[in-house]
């Protein structure tokens, strides 16, 4: 009969192989790889950014354990994005997640078979990135925040909340294709209601101070916010010069009124993050872009900042007020 020594042995030799085996597992088990491309600055990106990180771990991702995530922010320059799309797509990577219409059209001009999960995108239709909403085709999809289609609500909020209200200035970029039809379906809703416009066309950060002493020259009422990179990534700037000339200002996103924006009235951005990530999720598991229809957001938040309505003096009417998903104090 074998002696105690031998069933030591035994067990040493199998727990020996278990740990080999369970270290070869670890070793070979899938590295996913994701990019994260956006046209704005690191910090205009960082909360929605941390909301895509987060529901990644909430799905089982961790970074550093069966994730890494490459980030490349353009700070704003249109011009890199073509060459950090192509930098993450020589990275081979399982999925790109593109922030912003620019940053979009950059990476599926870089690939056309890694997918890419688009998030912050206006009119993904127009922008030539899907064939149709249900059906998006090729190797895209993702989340549209229908920017133009909300353009004329904003406005609508805006006269309510100021009654006199006759002319906007609106705060447009014609270098960034999100915003141009921001601007277009603005005029469209101005001519229903009865409002003139003053275009504030600014793709850079440094005319931003010159654009609205024009405006003011121009006798603008009120100021309306687009959503593009520069804009984005320049939020306080933006509100601090509108404050300063009076301006109440009707922004499209709720982190604008933290930064002091008077008003904002959309879908949440973080949520996009949280989206987005699901998205990822689904592809990696297996999901092809093209089964994967793009998602319209359904819940839009009226966020109203009475700090700042102070500040330039505005009283706030009371329905408008009542009305709001959250109050800044």
């Amino acid at each position: 009969m074998p002696g105690k020594k031998t069933f030591i042995v035994v067990g040493l030799v199998i727990f020996a192989l278990g740990a080999f085996y369970s270290a070869e597992a670890q070793q070979t088990k899938k590295l996913h790889r994701v990019g994260y491309l956006t046209a704005n600055t690191s910090d205009a990106e960082l909360p929605r950014l941390e909301a895509f990180r987060q529901a990644l771990r909430e799905l089982g991702h961790v970074e550093g354990q069966n994730i890494a995530i490459e980030y490349r922010h353009a700070e704003g320059k249109f011009d890199r994005l073509p060459g950090l799309a192509a930098e993450l797509v020589g990275l081979k990577l399982d999925v790109i997640v593109g922030v912003t219409t620019n940053a979009v059209q950059a990476a599926k001009q870089a690939t056309k078979t890694i997918p890419i999960v688009f998030i912050g995108v206006s009119d993904p239709i127009a922008a030539e990135l899907v064939e149709s909403l249900a059906r998006p085709g090729g190797n895209l999809t993702g989340f549209t925040n229908i920017a133009p289609v909300l353009s004329g609500k904003r406005l609508e909020l805006l006269k309510e909340t100021v009654p006199k209200l006759s002319r906007v200035a609106v705060l447009w970029d014609s270098q960034s294709p999100g915003s141009v039809p921001q601007w277009k379906e603005t005029e469209v809703a101005a001519a229903e209601l009865g409002l003139q416009l003053y275009s504030m066309e600014v793709n850079s950060a440094d005319r931003y101070e010159r654009a609205f002493k024009d405006a003011i020259k121009a006798r603008s009422d009120a100021i309306a916010v687009t959503l593009n990179p520069v804009s984005n990534s320049n939020q306080k700037p933006i509100a601090d010069l509108a404050i300063k000339q009076r301006l109440p200002a009707m922004c499209a996103r709720e982190d604008y009124v933290d930064n002091g924006c008077m008003m904002s009235y959309g879908p949440s951005y973080i949520a996009e993050g949280r989206d987005a990530a699901r998205y990822v999720d689904r592809i990696l598991k297996g999901t092809k872009p093209a089964d994967l229809p793009v998602e319209q957001p359904m819940k839009f938040d009226l966020v109203i900042n009475l700090k700042t309505s102070k500040q330039i003096g505005l009283t706030i009417p009371p329905p408008v007020l009542y009305r709001a998903d959250r109050v800044i104090k």
